[in-house]
């Protein structure tokens, strides 16, 4: 492989991972809201504070779809750029725990505890694909 190959290979991967990122943040932003309105609910909020926090959860379940995906890119991306094949990210626990979370939502508590959940397990693919970049641009 050219050094210039190489390079194209490393960019195309942080783009694929720069845009896991997005939907990651995507996905935390709207669990970390749907959390405060969680605790609004859970103290008595009512009708308004159980919409909008339903809603939050749907809008994060479609930034976690769009994670899931952009996740298995950027796994495939990786396994171009020679150096970092052998690393990769493993999206497995990730995609069977956000199969878990937009699985049906029972009882106000167990949502809230599923969402604080879903941001850990976001925060952690945050983490890992962050370093994967920070490792490609350092050129490893």
């Amino acid at each position: 492989m050219t050094e210039n190959t190489r390079r194209q290979e490393i960019e195309e991967a942080v783009k694929a991972g720069e845009k896991a990122l997005i939907s990651l943040k995507a996905a935390k932003d709207k669990l970390s809201s749907a959390k405060s309105w969680g605790i609004w609910d859970i103290i008595g909020g009512g009708l308004i504070s159980s919409m909008a926090k339903h809603s939050r959860i749907n809008e994060a379940s479609s930034y976690l779809e769009r994670a899931k995906m952009d996740l298995r890119i950027f796994q495939r991306e990786l396994r171009d750029v020679p150096d970092f094949s052998c690393l990769g990210i493993d999206i497995g626990g990730f995609l069977s725990f956000a199969d878990f979370f937009l699985d049906g939502l029972v009882a106000d508590c167990m949502v809230q505890s599923k969402i604080c959940d879903a941001i850990r397990q976001v925060d952690h693919a945050i983490e890992k694909v962050e370093a994967l970049i920070g490792q490609m641009r350092s050129g490893y």
